[in-house]
């Protein structure tokens, strides 16, 4: 069986912001099989479940008491092509940063404007992960997983899955009911660049590019992600803890009467996606330390575990950030990490 199983098993290993918890069961699964005959075991299979990939933007409120199953299964692998663009199919447990940059570096563009994103492929369709312009919706070419309630593995096509900002199906399913095993992607041959984000216009102009390939995208977004957010390896954290809000026009005008400087974007139908993080800096919190819980001091929108924190001491923070920013602005933070 291409399983290992451990009985009480520590997640600090398996989650980002190294917060201390334990599993009741832990798996850590390679293939397909192993699915089956986790399923089929009396001892598991009717236990509470969760599925954990990098644990890049989960936070554990406590133990587990139930199976957590780690998918890791391994490949990338050329899948032919769809109208036009090359498919690629990738392992649930292939990390998504060295995927991209290996695609890069390959000459092969579509991707890198999600260079860095920390993670597993397996979990980016569940967030529909997005940076700089892009959202992975827009590469994907399908999605196979394994139905624990039926007990078979199956596909799922992209207009399946339910995607929305930072949303999807498979966020939606009750918890361990599907388990990704790997995602199809497409690549087009005919490529052209995706520079509409004003923050990486102005990276690309700082670096006097005027004509950017995928490798010179693949740069600039690294650089921006490495001035703005933490290494976990260095600093326990879980990327970007809140989703930009979305308001409607009537709302975003009020807000920018008030505060004239107020950082945000205009969306299709007359909505307006607001910066998180410059409404958490509006109200004093960039850099804030509460116990052994903060806000990043370089990008309000992060959280970090300052040195072992607790998963409640983050969320009573990540509470206080909703609380101060409802307040000044009328406005509801709602997390993008997922909370267990």
């Amino acid at each position: 069986m291409s399983c290992e199983i451990q009985r009480d098993g520590s997640l600090q290993p398996f989650n980002s912001l190294a917060i201390e918890a334990r599993a009741k069961f832990l798996a850590r699964v390679t293939d397909v099989r192993a699915l089956a005959r986790l399923r089929d075991d009396p001892l598991l299979r009717d236990l509470p479940r969760l599925v954990l990939g990098g644990g890049t933007n989960v936070v554990f409120s406590g133990d587990f008491d139930g199976l957590v199953i780690q998918p890791a299964i391994p490949g990338v692998r050329d899948a032919g092509e769809s109208e036009g663009e090359a498919l690629v199919e990738v392992g649930a447990g292939q990390s998504w940063p060295a995927l991209v940059e290996r695609l890069v570096r390959e000459g092969r563009g579509g991707l890198e404007n999600l260079a860095m994103i920390p993670g597993h492929a397996g979990a980016a369709p569940v967030q529909n992960i997005g940076a700089y312009g892009m959202e992975l919706a827009e590469r994907l070419h399908g999605v196979r997983v394994w139905d624990w309630d039926r007990g078979e593995e199956r596909w799922i096509a992209p207009q399946e899955c339910g995607f929305g900002y930072r949303d999807s199906v498979f966020k939606r399913a009750p918890p361990g009911s599907i388990v990704i095993t790997s995602i199809t992607l497409r690549l087009p041959r005919q490529w052209k660049p995706v520079i509409g984000y004003a923050e990486l216009e102005r990276e690309l102009a700082r670096s006097a590019v005027q004509d950017p390939g995928p490798a010179d995208i693949y740069e600039a977004v690294c650089a921006l992600r490495r001035r703005k957010l933490p290494d976990p390896a260095e600093l326990a954290n879980a990327g970007s803890f809140f989703k930009n809000p979305i308001v409607a026009r009537e709302q975003h005008a009020h807000l920018l009467e008030r505060f004239p400087s107020m950082v945000s974007y205009p969306l299709a139908g007359g909505r307006f996606k607001l910066a998180a993080g410059w409404l958490i800096e509006a109200c004093g919190l960039k850099g804030a330390t509460r116990g052994r819980a903060g806000v990043y001091e370089r990008q309000a929108l992060v959280l970090v575990n300052r040195g072992g924190a607790s998963g409640r001491e983050i969320l009573d923070l990540a509470r206080e950030v909703q609380d101060r920013v409802r307040e000044r602005f009328g406005v509801a933070l709602e997390p993008e990490a997922v909370i267990v």
